[in-house]
């Protein structure tokens, strides 16, 4: 990447904060997807066996995550052939696309926004689009659970970790990332459709996430501290509850953010009407109520640009 890569990624962040993802807009994300599904039929038609699955699931997670930075990589060194400004603009625009920060927000803004009016039943709905589990049951305090979860968790997911390898190794890692991330939301299932087919690539969005996520947390309790939220129970929601999670990377989001609302996040959820417990994150100091979401939403903005802003501070002291 030319030397100014530190504002091009800034200026991916900034660009995100404007557009978000404007629906109808072509989005690598959208590709990389098609290419799963078609590359998933293509094993299944011809491997049934749980170690063929395993061994096959691991090649497909190579050959998405891989081809997207070959992909990414060649399409920005022909585009800097051109024009030095032409592949600054392409470098953006692909950077831009890994980034997931207006789009989170205004999906939790929705869910907020249909709790506000009373409407119980458009909140299921909405709450449904971003998370995995059962929600025709819940109740307005399940509905903003959910929802503060996922954007917590989704700050690691959506924001710092895209940033965390554009500053790396620029928009091919940062595409690779995304490539990861997303073979984890499409096959890295424990069901028994995925457990095999889809452990490598649930596997390796837990590595790539496993720095990112720890660096999120001590930019939550900055966040935290910052926005006057209570730093010192989310530090010692880290220490004590960030392990109990199922996942070695969600926990630390997740408990940071409890601490810094004084909520208790986990519980019972249902996935496909089977019951799972998930691990006690945070102290139930105060009852979760729909505010708790804008809240999340602040600390997530404020997480992001605190990620931004010291990736293009730290780029311009090595250079």
């Amino acid at each position: 990447m030319p030397i100014n890569a530190g504002l091009l990624i800034f200026a991916a962040y900034l660009l995100d904060l404007v557009l978000g993802d404007p629906h109808g807009w072509p989005h690598p994300v959208v590709l990389i997807g098609k290419v799963i599904s078609s590359l998933e039929a293509g094993v299944r038609r011809f491997f049934r066996s749980p170690a063929a699955l395993l061994v096959c699931g691991a090649m497909v997670a190579v050959i998405v995550a891989g081809g997207s930075w070959l992909v990414t990589a060649c399409l920005v060194r022909w585009s800097y052939a051109i024009n030095y400004w032409f592949g600054s603009v392409l470098t953006v625009w692909i950077i831009y696309t890994t980034i997931a920060a207006k789009s989170l927000a205004a999906a939790a803004c929705d869910v907020y926004n249909s709790l506000q009016k009373g409407n119980l039943a458009e909140a299921r709905r909405k709450v449904g689009w971003i998370v995995g589990r059962d929600t025709e049951q819940m109740d307005a305090a399940d509905v903003t659970r959910a929802t503060v979860e996922t954007v917590a968790e989704n700050i690691v997911d959506g924001i710092v970790s895209p940033l965390f390898y554009a500053l790396l190794g620029g928009a091919p890692l940062a595409m690779a990332y995304r490539a990861i991330n997303t073979l984890d939301s499409m096959l890295g299932y424990k069901n028994e459709r995925y457990i095999n087919f889809g452990k490598a690539s649930a596997r390796l969005d837990d590595i790539a996430n496993y720095i990112p996520a720890r660096i999120t947390g001590f930019l939550i309790l900055a966040a935290s501290w910052l926005l006057g939220m209570n730093t010192k129970g989310a530090i010692s929601s880290m220490r004590r509850d960030s392990s109990s999670h199922p996942s070695p990377n969600s926990g630390i989001p997740e408990a940071a953010v409890a601490g810094s609302l004084e909520i208790r996040l986990g519980g019972l959820n249902y996935y496909q009407g089977s019951p799972s417990f998930r691990a006690y994150m945070g102290e139930d100091l105060a009852p979760l109520k729909p505010f708790h979401i804008l809240q999340t939403v602040k600390i997530m903005y404020v997480t992001a640009t605190l990620t931004a802003g010291l990736g293009l501070a730290g780029w311009y002291l090595l250079i």
